[in-house]
């Protein structure tokens, strides 16, 4: 399953558990851990002063109470000094043990907060690396919904590189859609043929069509597209590039039952998120990304800031798609995400 960056309150979500970045001693405090007790209700106090406290990088786990999430998971991340004191390894342990809890109890979804990035002082970018790195390499071998539940709306989950230049890239390549009488038929001819045309269509009525005035799409084009399904091609591709379904659906960030739907339905419908998911897995070309959108009905358009960013990291042959996602998470975006 994947990991998604949300912006949410985290004492709102309905997951099987919730990540407390707590302190040592479990009973409460500022930023996040005080958030989590309030909401949660007495109870939460009265069974934590019973656990004995936790140490740093440990994890411990208690009812939800008054929460919408069924349970808590305490951890406690290190203290930022000047990162020579282990804080690293702490921190990544606070994740791992986290992780190691939510597995043997066999939960199916878990949010983390940004862990020791508040009070703590760890600095934002280096907890960021470090949360995404520990949770991708436990999702490479467990299928579980893993959130990164973020409030920060700036860049500091990138590069200023980076950054400026996805935002220098876009800049240059949006087009703003024109509002005028011609564009707007131009778009409603589109959108009529693109309703007349379907993959099932008997082959009668796709001439026909070929034929209608204002139609500029080959014949021959279109017995292709007939011939070849989105999930035909997505099959295809998989086998020519070498690839195993399961490579592809742990890179698209995917659930596995949704690529197994998708395998299974020769006619699957995928959201566009889910087409650019699996073009950034399979390391496709613009040209490729293009075939096989056209293949679900879609296009990228200059007009979308967020076909603008895929389409920057589709040309620059950069297909990780956790730093995909911190990229349109940072400019306001929907990510890549299976939900």
């Amino acid at each position: 399953m994947p990991l998604e960056l949300i912006r949410e309150d985290i004492t709102r979500m309905k997951v099987d558990a919730i990540v407390n970045a707590a302190n040592e001693s479990l009973l409460g405090g500022g930023g996040v851990d005080g958030a989590i007790h309030r909401a949660a209700g007495s109870g939460l106090l009265e069974e934590c002063k019973a656990l004995g406290g936790c140490k740093t990088g440990e994890a411990k786990i208690t009812k939800g109470y008054d929460l919408p999430a069924k349970y808590i998971i305490h951890t406690v991340g290190p203290r930022y000094q000047d990162g020579t004191h282990g804080e690293e390894e702490l921190l990544k342990s606070a994740y791992r043990n986290s992780l190691q809890i939510a597995k043997e109890k066999g939960f199916h979804s878990i949010a983390f907060p940004l862990i020791s990035a508040g009070i703590y002082g760890y600095p934002k970018k280096e907890a960021m690396r470090i949360a995404v790195e520990t949770i991708r390499e436990f999702l490479k071998e467990e299928d579980i919904l893993v959130y990164l539940v973020l409030f920060d709306k700036g860049a500091f989950l990138l590069s200023t590189h980076l950054y400026d230049a996805v935002k220098s890239y876009v800049d240059d390549h949006y087009v703003e859609e024109k509002e005028d009488l011609f564009s707007r038929d131009r778009r409603n001819q589109r959108r009529v043929f693109q309703a007349e045309v379907r993959i099932d269509m008997p082959m009668m009525e796709v001439e026909e069509a070929v034929r209608s005035p204002g139609k500029d799409r080959k014949l021959e084009e279109l017995l292709h597209r007939k011939e070849e399904t989105f999930s035909r091609m997505l099959l295809r591709l998989i086998d020519e590039k070498g690839y195993t379904d399961t490579e592809i659906y742990k890179r698209a960030n995917m659930d596995r039952k949704l690529f197994s739907k998708i395998r299974k339905d020769e006619d699957y419908q995928p959201s566009k998120k889910t087409v650019l998911s699996l073009a950034v897995a399979l390391h496709l070309s613009k040209d490729e990304t293009e075939d096989l959108l056209k293949r679900a009905g879609y296009a990228l358009s200059r007009s979308s800031r967020f076909d603008l960013i895929l389409s920057y990291f589709i040309e620059e042959e950069n297909y990780n798609i956790f730093e995909i996602n911190e990229v349109l998470f940072t400019f306001l975006e929907t990510t890549l995400t299976s939900s």
